[in-house]
C-alpha cells in the first residue's frame, strides 16, 4: 500500500510540475486531429512534423499515418514512456524527454504542431520565427487552441489555426 501511495504521488508531482513549464495534458480528439492535417495543412511524405508537448503521442502517430514523419518533445517522463511504447513498432516516430525551449528544429522540419496556451503563444511565434530564419525555409505552425495576436493566419479549422513562418534575412533578421 506505501508503495502504490508513493507511486501515484510521484506521477502527481510530475503532471503538476509540468505545468510550470508548458502546456497541462489533455488528450487530443484523433477525429479533430485527422480533419486538421486533412483541411488544414495536407501532411506527406517529404513533411517532417515537429509536437510541442507530445503527450500520449496521437498527433505523432497520426501524423504518420499521413505519411509524415514525427517528432515529439515532452516534459513528462510518464508521457513520453507511454508515447513510446504506444509507438514502439513505428520506426517513423521519435520522441525525445527534452524542454522545446531550449532544443533547436532539425533541420528537415516542415511543421510544428503545439497545444499552445496563452502564456506562451507570443513566445512560442518568436521561437519559430527564430528557427525558420536560423533553417532558412519556411516553417508552419498548427495551433490548437490559441491563435497568435496579430498575427495573420493561413488558415482556421475549427479550433486548429495554420501559420506560415518566413525566413528573415539581413536587417529584418536583426530585430
Amino acid at each position: 500500500m506505501t508503495i502504490l501511495f508513493w507511486l501515484v504521488a510521484i506521477v502527481i508531482i510530475v503532471f503538476n510540475f509540468v505545468v510550470f513549464r508548458g502546456a497541462p495534458y489533455v488528450p487530443s480528439h484523433k477525429k479533430q486531429v485527422k480533419g486538421a492535417f486533412k483541411e488544414l495543412y495536407a501532411l506527406g511524405s517529404k513533411d517532417v512534423l515537429v509536437d510541442v508537448g507530445s503527450g500520449d503521442g496521437i498527433i505523432l502517430r497520426e501524423a504518420v499515418r499521413h505519411g509524415a514523419t514525427a517528432i515529439g518533445y515532452e516534459l513528462n517522463p510518464v508521457l513520453v514512456f507511454i508515447s513510446r511504447f504506444l509507438s514502439r513498432n513505428n520506426k517513423k516516430v521519435t520522441v525525445y524527454l527534452a524542454d522545446f525551449w531550449f532544443v533547436h528544429l532539425p533541420a528537415e522540419t516542415t511543421v510544428v504542431y503545439a497545444f499552445a496556451v496563452t502564456r506562451d503563444i507570443n513566445k512560442m511565434a518568436t521561437k519559430l520565427q527564430n528557427e525558420a530564419t536560423r533553417l532558412n525555409k519556411p516553417l508552419y505552425f498548427i495551433s490548437y487552441g490559441n491563435a497568435i495576436p496579430g498575427r495573420p493566419p493561413v488558415k482556421v479549422v475549427r479550433a486548429h489555426t495554420l501559420y506560415r513562418f518566413e525566413p528573415l534575412h539581413g536587417t529584418q533578421a536583426q530585430v
